[in-house]
């Protein structure tokens, strides 16, 4: 097997170099459902899609980490759901010499964003061979979801508890 190429940055004088790789991007699960067919292809083709967006992390090693995102696309003609897509594209990264808030954005945003264009072009796929249109979806700012994230998280940290003590007499 060829060697995976990598990205090395000194490790600003501590003697770590930083170290990013990827080992391996698979798919790890993937449904589709077609719950209307044969119907559906009779209908005029005026889909409304909507797609949902997930991502989770978990380590596997000493600097190894499984990042899978998860995409779900449900399109509907009318009030029928013509199919469902569900994709969990995953990656093994190795990511040594970083912090934890170096880590967690490396983790969070450049991981599934490497990710995105595999899940992306293994939707459309099952889409056409489901013998619907290809369903290209717009490309994600995953930097701008994870600041978003950061955002809310750092919210509910600060944020006052509303439950009160009841006076009891």
């Amino acid at each position: 097997m060829a060697e995976q190429p990598k990205t090395t940055t000194p490790g600003g004088g501590n003697g770590v170099d930083r170290h990013f790789a990827i080992q391996k991007i698979y798919l790890k699960d993937v449904s589709l459902e077609t719950p209307n067919s044969p119907d559906i292809f009779r209908e005029q083709w005026k889909p409304e899609v909507s797609v949902q967006l997930g991502n989770a992390a978990k380590v596997l090693g000493e600097n190894v980490y499984e990042v899978v995102t998860t995409i779900t696309a449900t399109v509907k003609v009318g009030d029928k759901t013509a199919f469902l897509v569900e994709v969990h594209q995953a990656g093994i990264f190795s990511i040594a010499g970083f912090s934890d808030e170096e880590r967690a954005p490396i983790v969070g945003s450049h991981c599934p964003t490497i990710l995105f264009p595999y899940a992306r072009e293994a939707i459309s796929d099952l889409a056409t061979k489901a013998g619907f249109p290809q369903l290209l979806l717009a490309p994600v700012n995953f930097d701008a979801i994870y600041a978003q994230h950061v955002q809310q998280m750092r919210a509910q940290q600060n944020a006052p508890t509303d439950q009160q003590t009841p006076d009891v007499h």
